[in-house]
């Protein structure tokens, strides 16, 4: 199948799933993770009317970003682990940082954003399964709860939600618990309404799971193997 036709069968996925749900399909948003595409694939999911575009790393995307400037309703997110040293020239580049996970990582980012007089869209990335090698606040851990209460300090960003990776099964129904704890979660900061603090993006769910987590709330999947095919390997 080409791109278009693999977006065309996604889309519906989606669909059925936010019926099944109750929802509406246009509250749920289909992010291409484009990390290891090149320009001439991820144009390919552009001319199919996706726009919005995920990528893993600030180095690979800094070398496709040029072929790619004419796409002018592009969307770009950070998705991936961000180092601070790295995040002036994130901001440069990502329309959004996705995977904010420290208050150090968070002045970085403010610093660059206000330097070039912008307002930067983040996400707090949250560890859910606890796991050693992925990156990400854990649940009720101090470091969340310190990025919650220094929101108000970066006037450069906007905190708009949060991102989470459950651990990996064959049975996407193992990762709704981890979902279920996510929605949780931003219902429960949502409900001590602190300032500056917006949480109306729940980002979560890939090409293998993303049904069950519409199911749990997602407003945001990111599917790159359903739209892609395999991962080219880098």
């Amino acid at each position: 199948m080409s791109i278009s036709e693999n977006i065309a069968a996604v889309r519906e996925r989606i669909s059925t799933s936010a019926r099944r749900a109750g929802r509406k399909i246009d509250d749920i948003t289909l992010m291409a993770v484009s990390k290891t595409q090149p320009p001439e694939r991820i144009r390919e999911a552009y001319k199919a009317e996706l726009r919005v575009f995920g990528e893993n790393r600030v180095q690979e995307f800094a070398g496709k970003v040029e072929a790619l400037r004419d796409l002018n309703a592009a969307e770009w997110h950070l998705i991936g682990h961000l180092q601070s040293n790295k995040a002036a020239k994130a901001v440069e580049l990502f329309h959004t940082i996705d995977s904010v996970d420290s208050v150090k990582l968070a002045e970085k980012l403010d610093a660059a954003a206000r330097k070039l007089d912008n307002k930067l869209a983040v996400l707090i990335e949250v560890n859910v399964g606890g796991e050693a090698l992925k990156s990400g606040v854990e649940l009720d851990s101090p470091a969340l709860e310190e990025l919650l209460l220094s929101a108000p300090q970066f006037d450069g960003l906007v905190l708009r939600g949060l991102l989470t990776v459950p651990p990996f099964t064959d049975d996407p129904e193992d990762a709704r618990p981890f979902f279920r704890k996510l929605r949780e979660l931003r219902d429960s900061i949502a409900r001590r309404r602190l300032p500056a603090i917006h949480m109306e993006e729940l980002s979560m769910g890939m090409s293998h799971d993303f049904e069950v987590a519409i199911e749990e709330g997602s407003s945001c999947v990111r599917v790159g193997t359903a739209i892609f095919g395999e991962r080219i390997k880098t």
